[in-house]
C-alpha cells in the first residue's frame, strides 16, 4: 500500500545527525505529518524535541512503530539487530522499514533474520553525507542537497518501498543510486571506511609516541586536514569495520603494500619513483575534486 507521505508518521530510532537531518528535511517539504523520536538518551531526545527535529519522545521503539508509515534505524550498525528484533512483532503491514548504515550486508542479513514478514517493506540505504558531528544538535536542513544516497533493496523487496524510499531522498534533495549490498560494501571499504581507520591508527600512534604531546603542540593543518575523521563516533566506526570485516582487511593488505613500496623507493633515495607516485596521486586527486565542486560526487 503506498502510503501517503503529507500525513506520514515517520519513527527515527537514532536521532542524530544522520536521523535527525533526515526528519528535518522530510519536514521542510512537506513529507511527513509527524516525527517520533527513539533513542537510548533522554537528553538527546529532549534536544531534539526542544529543536524541531521531532514532534514526540517515546523510549520504546516497539510502542513507537505501532502507527508507523516508515521508520528509518539509524542507529550504529552494531544495534540494528536487536532494534530490529524488538520493531517485527508490531510493525503495521504496510510500514516501509529503512536504515542509514554505512555497511549493507550485514543490514540486509538482519533485516532477513528479524523481519522476515516485513522483507517486502524493506528497503536498506546509506546517505553519504557523514561528519566528525554526532547527536541531534547536529541535524541540519539541506544536509543532503546534491549528495549520494546508494539503496540496496534486498531480493524480496517490492518495487513500490524501493521506489518509495528512493523518492523520500530525493525529497531530502539527494540523488539516488541502487547498487547490490556486496558492491556497496567493496566500493566503500576503499573510499570511507579505509580512510577511517587510516585516521583512527595514525593518531593512535602519536598518542603512544614517548614526544607525542610535543608533536600534538606543533600540529597544525596538515595534521587537521588529515585527522578530521579520527574525531568522528569511535563505535560506530567499530561496528562498520567489524560488519564490512573482509573487504577492509583486503584493503589494508593493499595499503600496506603500497606503504612499502613507497618505504623502498624513500630508503633507495628513488626521487624519481617518489614524485611519479605523488604527481600520479596528485593528479587523480585534483580530477576527483573537480568533480565534487562541479557537484558531480558526493
Amino acid at each position: 500500500m503506498q502510503v501517503q507521505h503529507s500525513k506520514a508518521c515517520l519513527v527515527v530510532i537514532g536521532v542524530g545527525l544522520i536521523g535527525g537531518s533526515f526528519a528535518l528535511s522530510l519536514k521542510r517539504a512537506g513529507k511527513v505529518g509527524r516525527v517520533i523520536g527513539v533513542g537510548r538518551s533522554a537528553a538527546n531526545l529532549a534536544r531534539a524535541l526542544e529543536l524541531g527535529v521531532i514532534d514526540e519522545i517515546n523510549h520504546s521503539a516497539a510502542e513507537a512503530v505501532r502507527d508507523a508509515d516508515i521508520v528509518l534505524v539509524a542507529t550504529p550498525v552494531g544495534q540494528m539487530g536487536r532494534v530490529f528484533a524488538e520493531i517485527a512483532p508490531h510493525l503495521p503491514p504496510h510500514c516501509v522499514v529503512t536504515d542509514g548504515g554505512s555497511t549493507k550486508s550485514d543490514v540486509v542479513a538482519l533485516m532477513q533474520q528479524h523481519l522476515p514478514a516485513q522483507l517486502a517493506c524493506c528497503v536498506p540505504a546509506h546517505p553519504i553525507a557523514g561528519s566528525d558531528l554526532s547527536g541531534a544538535a547536529a541535524a541540519q536542513y539541506g544536509l543532503y542537497d546534491k549528495r549520494r544516497v546508494v539503496i540496496t533493496p534486498l531480493a524480496q523487496t517490492s518495487a513500490a518501498a524501493a521506489d518509495q524510499v528512493g523518492a523520500l531522498w530525493q525529497a531530502c534533495g539527494a540523488r539516488v543510486y541502487r547498487m547490490s549490498a556486496a558492491e556497496h560494501d567493496a566500493v566503500f571499504a576503499t573510499v570511507s571506511h579505509l580512510p577511517h581507520l587510516l585516521a583512527f591508527a595514525y593518531v593512535d600512534m602519536i598518542v603512544a609516541k614517548q614526544d607525542g604531546e610535543r608533536c600534538f603542540d606543533f600540529a597544525a593543518t596538515g595534521f587537521r586536514d588529515f585527522t578530521r575523521i579520527a574525531g568522528s563516533h569511535p563505535e560506530m566506526w567499530r561496528d562498520i569495520a567489524l560488519a564490512n570485516r573482509e573487504a577492509l582487511l583486503a584493503e589494508l593488505d593493499g595499503y600496506r603494500a603500497a606503504l612499502d613500496s613507497l618505504r623502498a623507493e624513500l630508503a633507495n633515495g628513488d626521487a624519481a619513483a617518489m614524485t611519479e607516485r605523488f604527481e600520479r596521486a596528485r593528479g587523480a586527486r585534483h580530477a576527483w575534486h573537480q568533480k565534487f565542486l562541479r557537484g558531480e560526487s558526493p
